[in-house]
């Protein structure tokens, strides 16, 4: 699953707000107890997007080393919240930083899964220049996910920005040749690429759509996008 950061802000739109955190936690909770093994890339939005700090001048090394760190606070957050509700949760990060995450390691990873845990992933890929979009769709392919779900605040894919034009049109079902074509933001170019070349469907679907994480469960077919 990749979660976007903004989801963590709630309705402040930056930071934390932490009922958010624990409903989202909540409903990562429900997903696991249903039998799903679920590792998550969460995003650092509502901290700091580095294309954003980059417009005013910021090294674009350094504006997504930024970036990175937000995501690993995320990460701790959102762990914080999954355990106290009695499930273990290892976040994993792509940069050294014992002892706050452990590093990045396939096999431990794959571990933590079979043993039930949760798995929260931080810092992207540890590389600039690469979204954490891209981060999902690399670690999905590592770990042999089914898919990839993109958690966010949009209900699926438009053929343009639907809250820019009235007239965009809901694309229930594409193909990542199509993905590419259109040149469909949801995600970069990367991760749709990653996923096509592995063969891991992408699910793009809403979290503020009501029992969202029961529909995940239940493989509903009209719920949000899929690209495949």
């Amino acid at each position: 699953m990749k979660l976007s950061g903004e989801v963590l802000a709630g309705a402040s739109k930056f930071g934390h707000d932490f009922a958010a955190v624990n409903d989202f936690a909540s409903a990562i909770a429900e997903i696991r107890n249903s039998g799903v093994e679920l590792a998550i890339v969460v995003g650092g939005g509502n901290l700091i997007r580095g294309r954003d700090v980059k417009a005013f001048g910021l090294d674009p090394v350094n504006a997504d080393s930024m970036g990175m760190l937000g995501t690993v606070m995320n990460a701790i957050a959102l762990k914080d919240s999954i355990e106290k509700l009695g499930i273990r949760t290892d976040v994993y990060s792509a940069v050294r930083m014992e002892p706050i995450a452990d590093m990045y390691n396939r096999v431990r990873v794959n571990d933590s899964l079979k043993s039930g845990h949760v798995v929260i992933f931080g810092a992207g890929t540890g590389h600039p220049f690469f979204s954490t979009d891209s981060a999902a769709a690399l670690r999905a392919a590592e770990i042999g996910a089914d898919c990839v779900v993109k958690a966010t605040k949009v209900n699926g894919i438009y053929d343009k920005d639907p809250e820019k034009f009235k007239d965009a049109k809901f694309l229930p079902e594409l193909s990542f040749s199509d993905a590419l074509r259109l040149n469909i933001e949801v995600m970069d170019a990367a991760a749709f690429a990653i996923c096509r070349d592995n063969k891991i469907p992408i699910w793009v679907l809403s979290v503020h759509e009501e029992n969202w994480q029961k529909k995940i469960c239940s493989d509903s077919e009209n719920f949000g996008s899929l690209v495949r």
